[in-house]
């Protein structure tokens, strides 16, 4: 099932998310949506909250660009045309995820799937993490990433605590992006309260049926 993305201006993407304590049927449908939506809104990542679902699990793909030569000349339309011509090798699906080491410094574009259209062309990150986290049937885990991917995931955790990518910047430039996007900003928190609206009524909807 494909998921609207909640927007800048959803109060749910400003709560720090809970721990999943329930490693059930319900985990593993979610975390198949949550597939379905990434690919569907040509994301590299997505956080639970991002779909409306305030809990510590989050999504990234680990991809590897392709030569020119690679790249399918059509427009991919399903999951698996997308995973080949984004050099997918790997969906890491992290629950109740935790940094416990990092090292180096990355500067990189910063761009959401909840802030669309927008992106900071040097973002700052650590290189390299190392993630403590759960399986999605609970099993303890951890996983090395660096660069871009470290990179992705950084930007995912932060999601799961409330925080956007800008709020990351230092006070001046993060003045300065939210005063150059004003009008850009103002239309997504528009778009976001139609989006809540519409997700109000198909759920009145479906109580009463």
């Amino acid at each position: 099932m494909i998921h609207p993305i909640r927007y800048y201006g959803d109060p749910i993407l400003r709560h720090v998310a809970k721990p999943v304590s329930s490693f059930d049927t319900n985990l593993v449908q979610l975390v198949g949506d949550m597939v379905d939506t990434v690919y569907h809104a040509n994301g590299i990542g997505l956080a639970a909250p991002q779909i409306g679902f305030s809990i510590r699990l989050f999504l990234a793909l680990e991809t590897v660009p392709l030569k020119e030569d690679e790249v399918s000349r059509t427009d991919p339309s399903t999951t698996d045309e997308k995973r080949e011509l984004w050099g997918v090798q790997a969906e890491h699906v992290l629950v109740n995820p935790e940094i416990i080491e990092y090292s180096g410094t990355q500067f990189g574009v910063d761009g959401c799937l909840s802030v669309p259209g927008l992106f900071y062309e040097n973002m700052k990150r650590w290189d390299q993490i190392t993630v403590k986290y759960q399986e999605i049937d609970g099993t303890p885990s951890t996983l090395k990433a660096s660069g871009r991917l470290a990179h992705i995931m950084q930007h995912e955790i932060d999601h799961l605590d409330g925080i956007l990518f800008f709020d990351r910047l230092p006070a001046k430039q993060r003045f300065e992006f939210k005063d150059n996007y004003r009008s850009e900003l103002a239309e997504i928190q528009r778009q976001s309260k139609l989006i809540l609206k519409s997700l109000t009524s198909a759920d009145k909807a479906s109580h009463r049926h």
